[in-house]
């Protein structure tokens, strides 16, 4: 009798040990997952958790803002799990099953985007000392999940992720995207889709350039004819287009939402024929000059001389500083070969007067040294050395955006078809192989303030094209802004980028299959 209840007891403790253990979630190891950029730091635990469909986004606190980038994550998780995730505000410590955005104060090296993401099995807590950092930290989190995470129709499968720690933040405040709207034009819908793309890598700058010889893109209402005039066509002759101000205005919206600052750019004194055609009291002789389609630079000047130059000027920064809620106007003043130096100084001098006069920054590519640089304006490199070494001796910031490192209008090889090649050809380990902190001889990180990657339109035509230009380049200089340069290792990053394409194919993204790496090999799971 003794022998037959200690059996059972046996049985029944095994019964219940076997049940346990097919309760627990699967090891799993979050040093394998693809993170990009690359986190400060990842601490594995070894567990899992599983998002289910009663998983709760629970806010700590009455933030309405946190409110709303916890339904951003909600709609995130919806299309490929079919999950529709309550998303809810608390005042409880932590209840299993749950996603928790917490804003609370973490050391001063995180900032305001740095975060602190802990996966556990029962819960999913990201903190930050502000919305932004949370926001950065659910791009992460993102990437924890499977890529199958990212498709727009529901996937039959679980939804478990690695479980451990990530401490992470920016090395650079500024990491941004430059879109050129001008040569082509491109619908408000294609630039909210592409702040999407680079959102997803924690850029937090979209840089659009608004005007050039061949379009005037943005609404100014009191100068009507750059628009409907100056914005009529593009490169090749097609038809152009433009932004109204209510069209801008939606975008800066949209890109707010996902912490990403618009800047504007009016290029001048060149660059200008779109404004020149559209308004013959610019140029000096007082006849309008005729719309351009082609892909010449250096050919065009505002009338420097002039009175109504300035009001011009004014009026455009005015209505442009109203719509743009960020601190900066950029003022172009590249390639302005047809403006005499001696005009082209007051010239520049005078504009970021203006720019200031209406509570913004300027900043200006790279050529504006020769003029004396306001204490708020930056300076953006993009080909000259001794222009950006001029800039830090006039105690200027520096953007950093070398032509042959950083343009994504540059082909990667000799076949590729699009693009030009005037800066050489930049291939995946040429755009990601470089440190901002020694590449120009005199200039060091405290004198910088962040990277961006231009792309301009010439030969860029519609967003299969521009993905094709920008992908995967984009998310190696995401990489090289945000991560620290002692953890960035070119073997390590090809790993996780070909791990990353499956990622890319999920999301329709169209990007360049350099032959530097095998994307043909068996994929690992990402």
């Amino acid at each position: 009798m003794i022998l037959k209840k200690y059996l059972n007891t046996i049985v029944i403790f095994l019964l219940v040990a076997l049940l346990t253990s097919c309760k627990e979630n699967p090891k799993m190891n979050l040093l394998d997952e693809v993170l990009l950029p690359k986190p400060v730091l990842v601490k594995a635990t070894g567990s899992s958790f599983e998002l289910k469909n009663n998983t709760k986004i629970l806010i700590k606190g009455d933030s309405e803002e946190l409110l709303q980038i916890g339904k951003y994550l909600a709609n995130l998780l919806k299309p490929a799990t079919g999950f529709k995730i309550e998303v809810k505000t608390t005042s409880k410590k932590t209840i299993s099953n749950s996603i928790y955005l917490v804003l609370t104060k973490l050391e001063s090296n995180y900032g305001e985007e740095g975060y602190h993401l802990n996966i556990t099995d029962k819960n999913i807590i990201i903190k930050a000392n502000s919305v932004k950092g949370i926001f950065r930290g659910i791009q992460t989190l993102r990437q924890v999940f499977p890529s199958e995470i990212e498709a727009l129709n529901p996937q039959n499968r679980k939804w478990f992720i690695a479980s451990g720690e990530i401490y992470d933040y920016p090395q650079f405040k500024y990491r941004g995207a430059m879109l050129d709207v001008s040569r082509h034009f491109f619908k408000k819908e294609d630039v909210k889709k592409y702040i999407d793309m680079i959102a997803m890598y924690k850029l937090n700058v979209l840089h659009l350039h608004l005007s050039d010889d061949q379009g005037w893109r943005i609404e100014i209402k009191s100068w009507p004819n750059l628009t409907t005039y100056g914005g009529s066509t593009q490169v090749g002759g097609g038809k152009g287009g433009f932004y109204t101000q209510e069209d801008y205005k939606e975008i800066v919206k949209y890109a707010q939402e996902r912490y990403i600052t618009i800047i504007p750019e009016i290029d001048m004194p060149g660059h200008t024929n779109a404004a020149l055609a559209s308004y013959p009291e610019l140029n000096c002789d007082g006849k309008a000059t005729k719309l351009y389609t082609g892909m010449k630079v250096g050919f065009s000047t505002l009338c420097t001389h002039k009175k109504i130059t300035y009001q011009f000027i004014d009026d455009v920064i005015r209505e442009l500083a109203a719509i743009t809620p960020g601190p900066y106007i950029h003022i172009g003043g590249d390639e302005s070969h047809s403006t005499k130096i001696e005009d082209y100084v007051p010239f520049i001098n005078k504009v970021q007067d203006l720019v200031i006069a209406h509570g913004k920054q300027a900043i200006g590519w790279d050529e504006i040294v020769s003029a004396a640089i306001k204490p708020t304006t930056t300076v953006q490199y993009w080909g000259r050395p001794k222009n950006a070494l001029k800039g830090v001796s006039k105690n200027a910031k520096i953007i950093l955006s070398p032509s042959d490192r950083t343009y994504l209008d540059m082909k990667y090889d000799s076949i590729t078809k699009l693009g030009l090649k005037w800066a050489g050809y930049v291939d995946l380990d040429k755009a990601y192989n470089w440190n901002p902190s020694t590449l120009i001889s005199g200039i060091t990180k405290k004198d910088i303030l962040g990277i961006e990657s231009p792309l301009w339109t010439e030969t860029v035509t519609n967003m299969e094209e521009v993905e094709f230009m920008a992908f995967p380049r984009i998310i190696g200089h995401a990489e090289i802004g945000w991560t620290p340069d002692s953890l960035r290792v070119w073997d390590d990053y090809k790993m996780r980028l070909k791990k990353h394409a499956k990622r890319l194919k999920i999301m329709k993204i169209n990007f360049y299959p350099s032959t530097l790496i095998d994307w043909n090999e068996s994929e690992s799971k990402e």
